[in-house]
């Protein structure tokens, strides 16, 4: 492992030229901005992947939602109810959330591999981090509401 880590900072320190450095010798910088951003990330170690990370957060959204679900909204819907409604509404409120979160993961997955390290990226996470989970813990909620209101009006 040792090795390895001196291997890439060997590399780091070959591919990053200083643009001083460059413009004395008369040349034009000897590596690309993505390249250098590359050399970067891998000189920094261990870093934040954010496409694993939004996926994760995702994953456990959904099982909380779904918990939420069962144990908050099919409560109350059983009690005005006592036919298989309340559990298809179940099924059909689980399938509802799931593109709603494929979307927050998508938005995520489709960066490469620098950007997935970039921490000018993580003001973007945390918002879309604290909105996914005010939809998977509020939603069960403001359904469970909405619910209850519709059937003291009919």
């Amino acid at each position: 492992m040792a090795d390895f880590c001196a291997f890439l900072q060997d590399c780091v320190s070959f591919a990053i030229v200083p643009s001083n450095t460059a413009d004395r010798w008369g040349a034009a910088e000897m590596v690309k901005s993505g390249e250098r951003a590359k050399a970067e990330v891998l000189s920094a170690g261990r870093t934040r992947d954010w496409r694993k990370s939004m996926s994760d957060h995702v994953a456990y959204g959904l099982l909380v939602y779904t918990g939420l679900q069962i144990f908050v909204t099919i409560k109350a819907l059983s009690e005005g109810s006592s036919t298989a409604l309340p559990y298809l509404a179940l099924i059909v409120l689980v399938a509802g959330i799931i593109p709603v979160c494929r979307w927050f993961e998508k938005r995520w997955a489709d960066l490469d591999d620098v950007q997935a390290a970039d921490r000018t990226y993580a003001p973007a996470f945390k918002r879309d981090v604290i909105t996914l989970w005010a939809v998977a813990i509020g939603l069960p909620f403001a359904l469970t509401l909405i619910f209850k209101m519709l059937l003291s009006i009919f």
